[in-house]
Protein backbone atom coordinates (compact mmCIF):
# COMPACT_ATOMS: atom_id res chain seq x y z
CA UNK A 1 0.00 0.00 0.00
CA UNK A 2 1.25 3.49 -0.92
CA UNK A 3 0.16 7.11 -0.48
CA UNK A 4 1.03 8.68 -3.84
CA UNK A 5 3.66 10.96 -2.31
CA UNK A 6 6.78 10.49 -4.44
CA UNK A 7 10.06 9.95 -2.58
CA UNK A 8 12.55 9.99 -5.40
CA UNK A 9 13.06 9.88 -9.15
CA UNK A 10 14.99 7.02 -10.75
CA UNK A 11 16.71 6.87 -14.13
CA UNK A 12 16.35 3.69 -16.17
CA UNK A 13 19.92 2.51 -16.81
CA UNK A 14 19.25 -0.76 -18.65
CA UNK A 15 16.32 -2.67 -20.14
CA UNK A 16 16.59 -6.44 -20.60
CA UNK A 17 13.94 -8.45 -22.49
CA UNK A 18 13.30 -11.90 -21.01
CA UNK A 19 10.71 -13.67 -23.16
CA UNK A 20 7.48 -11.72 -22.65
CA UNK A 21 8.87 -9.87 -19.60
CA UNK A 22 11.11 -6.81 -19.26
CA UNK A 23 13.71 -6.35 -16.54
CA UNK A 24 14.81 -2.84 -15.59
CA UNK A 25 17.90 -1.59 -13.79
CA UNK A 26 17.19 1.80 -12.21
CA UNK A 27 19.53 4.30 -10.54
CA UNK A 28 18.13 6.48 -7.74
CA UNK A 29 19.10 8.17 -4.46
CA UNK A 30 17.10 5.54 -2.51
CA UNK A 31 18.16 2.40 -4.43
CA UNK A 32 20.95 1.56 -1.95
CA UNK A 33 18.39 1.59 0.90
CA UNK A 34 16.06 -0.89 -0.78
CA UNK A 35 15.87 -4.54 0.21
CA UNK A 36 15.32 -7.62 -1.94
CA UNK A 37 11.61 -8.62 -1.99
CA UNK A 38 10.55 -5.09 -1.04
CA UNK A 39 7.51 -3.65 -2.85
CA UNK A 40 8.22 -0.28 -4.45
CA UNK A 41 5.92 1.88 -6.56
CA UNK A 42 7.49 2.67 -9.96
CA UNK A 43 5.31 5.25 -11.77
CA UNK A 44 2.43 3.86 -9.72
CA UNK A 45 3.22 0.20 -10.51
CA UNK A 46 3.94 -2.01 -7.52
CA UNK A 47 7.10 -3.93 -8.48
CA UNK A 48 9.27 -6.25 -6.37
CA UNK A 49 12.95 -5.40 -5.86
CA UNK A 50 14.97 -8.38 -7.13
CA UNK A 51 18.52 -7.11 -6.68
CA UNK A 52 20.30 -4.08 -5.22
CA UNK A 53 23.74 -3.03 -6.41
CA UNK A 54 25.22 0.20 -4.99
CA UNK A 55 22.99 3.02 -6.32
CA UNK A 56 20.91 0.78 -8.62
CA UNK A 57 18.16 -1.78 -8.21
CA UNK A 58 16.50 -4.32 -10.49
CA UNK A 59 12.80 -5.05 -11.04
CA UNK A 60 10.86 -7.08 -13.61
CA UNK A 61 7.52 -6.28 -15.25
CA UNK A 62 5.64 -9.32 -16.53
CA UNK A 63 3.54 -9.38 -19.70
CA UNK A 64 0.30 -8.50 -17.84
CA UNK A 65 1.94 -5.39 -16.36
CA UNK A 66 3.49 -4.37 -19.67
CA UNK A 67 0.08 -4.57 -21.38
CA UNK A 68 -1.83 -2.53 -18.76
CA UNK A 69 0.75 0.16 -17.94
CA UNK A 70 3.29 2.41 -19.64
CA UNK A 71 6.20 0.19 -18.46
CA UNK A 72 6.36 -1.34 -21.93
CA UNK A 73 7.54 2.02 -23.27
CA UNK A 74 10.31 2.52 -20.70
CA UNK A 75 13.74 2.79 -22.26
CA UNK A 76 17.23 3.78 -21.14
CA UNK A 77 17.28 7.34 -19.76
CA UNK A 78 13.58 7.62 -18.91
CA UNK A 79 12.64 9.05 -15.48
CA UNK A 80 10.48 6.97 -13.13
CA UNK A 81 8.74 8.10 -9.91
CA UNK A 82 9.54 5.98 -6.84
CA UNK A 83 7.71 5.49 -3.54
CA UNK A 84 8.42 2.88 -0.90
CA UNK A 85 5.44 1.15 0.70
CA UNK A 86 3.49 2.72 3.55
CA UNK A 87 4.38 1.96 7.16
CA UNK A 88 1.33 1.41 9.34
CA UNK A 89 2.36 4.22 11.71
CA UNK A 90 2.88 6.82 8.92
CA UNK A 91 0.69 9.78 8.08
CA UNK A 92 -1.25 9.33 4.84
CA UNK A 93 -0.43 12.64 3.14
CA UNK A 94 -1.89 11.61 -0.22
CA UNK A 95 -4.52 8.86 -0.43
CA UNK A 96 -4.50 5.06 -0.21
CA UNK A 97 -2.88 3.67 -3.35
CA UNK A 98 -2.42 -0.05 -4.08
CA UNK A 99 0.14 0.22 -6.86
CA UNK A 100 -2.21 -1.78 -9.10
CA UNK A 101 -2.57 0.35 -12.22
CA UNK A 102 -6.09 0.26 -13.69
CA UNK A 103 -5.32 1.67 -17.12
CA UNK A 104 -3.26 4.23 -18.97
CA UNK A 105 -4.27 7.76 -19.91
CA UNK A 106 -3.14 10.12 -22.65
CA UNK A 107 -2.16 13.74 -21.98
CA UNK A 108 -4.35 15.85 -24.27
CA UNK A 109 -3.38 19.26 -22.90
CA UNK A 110 -0.63 20.86 -20.82
CA UNK A 111 -0.81 24.51 -19.80
CA UNK A 112 1.49 26.66 -17.69
CA UNK A 113 -0.55 28.84 -15.34
CA UNK A 114 1.94 31.42 -14.00
CA UNK A 115 3.59 29.25 -11.38
CA UNK A 116 1.54 26.08 -11.63
CA UNK A 117 0.65 23.67 -14.41
CA UNK A 118 -2.65 22.19 -15.57
CA UNK A 119 -2.71 18.85 -17.36
CA UNK A 120 -5.73 17.23 -18.97
CA UNK A 121 -5.86 13.46 -19.53
CA UNK A 122 -8.10 11.24 -21.64
CA UNK A 123 -8.98 7.80 -20.25
CA UNK A 124 -11.13 4.79 -21.32
CA UNK A 125 -14.86 5.50 -20.88
CA UNK A 126 -15.48 2.34 -18.82
CA UNK A 127 -13.65 3.97 -15.87
CA UNK A 128 -15.80 7.13 -15.85
CA UNK A 129 -17.82 6.01 -12.80
CA UNK A 130 -14.63 5.89 -10.72
CA UNK A 131 -13.81 9.60 -11.00
CA UNK A 132 -15.49 12.35 -8.99
CA UNK A 133 -14.92 16.10 -8.91
CA UNK A 134 -12.30 16.97 -6.25
CA UNK A 135 -11.66 13.26 -5.73
CA UNK A 136 -8.25 11.57 -5.73
CA UNK A 137 -6.44 9.86 -8.58
CA UNK A 138 -2.97 8.41 -8.95
CA UNK A 139 -1.09 9.56 -12.07
CA UNK A 140 2.31 7.85 -12.56
CA UNK A 141 2.18 7.10 -8.84
CA UNK A 142 1.44 10.72 -7.83
CA UNK A 143 -1.61 11.41 -5.65
CA UNK A 144 -3.50 14.27 -7.32
CA UNK A 145 -6.89 15.97 -7.05
CA UNK A 146 -9.25 15.76 -10.03
CA UNK A 147 -11.30 18.62 -11.49
CA UNK A 148 -13.07 19.54 -14.76
CA UNK A 149 -14.32 15.98 -15.24
CA UNK A 150 -15.96 15.13 -18.54
CA UNK A 151 -17.06 11.77 -19.97
CA UNK A 152 -13.56 10.74 -20.99
CA UNK A 153 -11.24 13.45 -19.65
CA UNK A 154 -10.20 15.04 -16.38
CA UNK A 155 -7.73 17.72 -15.32
CA UNK A 156 -5.20 17.99 -12.51
CA UNK A 157 -3.28 21.01 -11.20
CA UNK A 158 0.41 20.62 -10.44
CA UNK A 159 2.11 22.75 -7.78
CA UNK A 160 5.77 23.80 -8.29
CA UNK A 161 7.13 21.29 -5.73
CA UNK A 162 5.44 18.33 -7.44
CA UNK A 163 6.49 19.61 -10.86
CA UNK A 164 10.14 19.84 -9.78
CA UNK A 165 10.34 16.60 -7.75
CA UNK A 166 8.47 14.08 -9.95
CA UNK A 167 8.47 13.05 -13.61
CA UNK A 168 5.18 14.90 -14.25
CA UNK A 169 7.39 17.67 -15.71
CA UNK A 170 8.35 15.29 -18.55
CA UNK A 171 4.76 14.47 -19.51
CA UNK A 172 3.99 16.20 -22.81
CA UNK A 173 0.85 16.34 -24.97
CA UNK A 174 0.36 12.86 -26.40
CA UNK A 175 2.33 11.19 -23.58
CA UNK A 176 1.05 8.07 -21.80
CA UNK A 177 0.68 7.89 -18.00
CA UNK A 178 -0.39 5.18 -15.56
CA UNK A 179 -3.74 5.70 -13.81
CA UNK A 180 -5.00 4.13 -10.62
CA UNK A 181 -8.51 5.16 -9.55
CA UNK A 182 -9.56 5.64 -5.94
CA UNK A 183 -9.77 2.39 -3.97
CA UNK A 184 -12.90 3.41 -2.04
CA UNK A 185 -14.71 4.24 -5.28
CA UNK A 186 -13.90 0.80 -6.70
CA UNK A 187 -15.37 -0.97 -3.67
CA UNK A 188 -18.52 1.18 -3.74
CA UNK A 189 -19.04 0.55 -7.44
CA UNK A 190 -18.60 -3.21 -6.92
CA UNK A 191 -21.12 -3.18 -4.06
CA UNK A 192 -23.69 -1.33 -6.18
CA UNK A 193 -23.19 -3.69 -9.12
CA UNK A 194 -23.86 -6.72 -6.90
CA UNK A 195 -27.13 -5.18 -5.68
CA UNK A 196 -28.36 -5.02 -9.28
CA UNK A 197 -27.86 -8.78 -9.84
Amino acid sequence: MFTGIIESIAVVKEVIINGSNKTFWLDSPISAELKIDQSVSHNGICLTVEEVNSSTHRVTAIEETLQKTNAGTWEKGILVNLERCLRLNDRVDGHLVQGHVDTTGICVSRKEKKGSWELEFEFPKKFAELIIEKGSICVNGISLTVFNIRKRTFSVAIIPYTFEHTNINSVKKGGTVNLEFDLVGKYLLRRLSLKKE
